[in-house]
């Protein structure tokens, strides 16, 4: 007889093996460069899609960049960022006049529309500076501390006259010598490259007082020391403060520049020599005419 009891059907038990798919994508994120860009890479793909739509229309574009330029003017005109005035230390009336000309500012300014080093560099670059620093002061004050040049010369060129430092940089035009009277002169091209040579024979040459009239420039290799009375030394190219010196030396024991000397050649310096002036030279050969009789 059939048993009357139904058998229950059996069930298939499921695989607990992860499928492919399921299995690729858990490798996947065990993966640290997609979780980053999970993570990272996706929210700024979003977000800057997001922006280049929003910003394609011109309208909304030109609103956001109006509200970005309102909001640095908001902060760069307070009144804590406000330059009000400028001050400059260290140099001249004439100077400082020349430093506000080279500086067309209008007050007041926002600090954030100064540039310094371009100040300072516009500076810089007026004959008269040596050297200056610009800063700006608590009170809304640009503050320039100026290095003058000290002239030291007077230079006379074929542009005319000028004012030179011991350095031989140009400090300013002057109309008349007699206006720094009290500053030495030097003439001729390229003196003003030799002024610290020019200075020492000066120096040495100090000694015949004021029948010093300058310094003349040769060539642009060597100087001629020119005195009163049409005298002139000629110095060598090298060694020239020496060749001085020793015609200072002539001068003290035998009163060399005393007499009837027009020039004084030291360009040789084992053979120096004297050349007397015309009426010298004249009287000289009316002597020897004389004793030839």
């Amino acid at each position: 007889m059939r048993s009357l009891i139904r058998r229950r059907p059996e069930t298939v038990k499921a695989d607990p093996a992860p499928s492919r798919w399921s299995w690729r994508m858990q490798r996947l994120m065990l993966t640290p460069g997609f979780r980053f860009a999970l993570r990272v890479g996706l929210p700024f793909t979003l977000s800057l899609l997001a922006g280049t739509i929003y910003m394609a229309d011109e309208e909304r574009r030109g609103t956001v960049v109006q509200a970005i330029a309102d909001v640095r003017a908001s902060i760069e005109e307070r009144p804590e960022f406000m330059v009000k005035l400028m001050a400059i230390d260290g140099a001249s009336d004439m100077l400082s006049t020349e430093i506000r000309t080279a500086l067309p500012l209008e007050f007041p300014l926002s600090s954030f529309d100064l540039d310094l080093p371009q100040i300072r560099e516009k500076i810089t670059d007026i004959d008269g500076v040596k050297q200056a620093n610009v800063r700006i002061r608590p009170g809304g004050v640009l503050q320039i501390d100026v290095t003058p040049r000290v002239p030291v010369a007077v230079w006379r060129s074929e542009t005319g006259l000028a004012l030179v430092d011991n350095t031989g940089a140009h400090v300013a035009r002057i109309e008349a010598r007699r206006d720094h009277a009290d500053l030495p002169l030097i003439a001729g091209a390229g003196a003003d490259k030799a002024v610290p040579e020019a200075l020492r024979l000066i120096g040495a040459a100090n000694v015949l007082g004021d029948r010093l009239r300058g310094l003349v420039r040769v060539g642009q290799r060597r100087w001629d020391v020119v005195l009163d009375r049409d005298q002139t030394i000629m110095l060598p190219e090298e060694n020239a403060l020496q060749a001085l010196e020793r015609v200072i030396a002539l001068e003290g024991a035998q009163e060399v520049l005393t007499r009837d000397v027009a020039r004084v050649d030291m360009r040789l310096a084992a053979r120096p020599t004297l050349r007397m002036n015309e009426d010298a030279t004249r009287e000289w050969w009316h002597i020897r005419q004389l004793s030839g009789q």
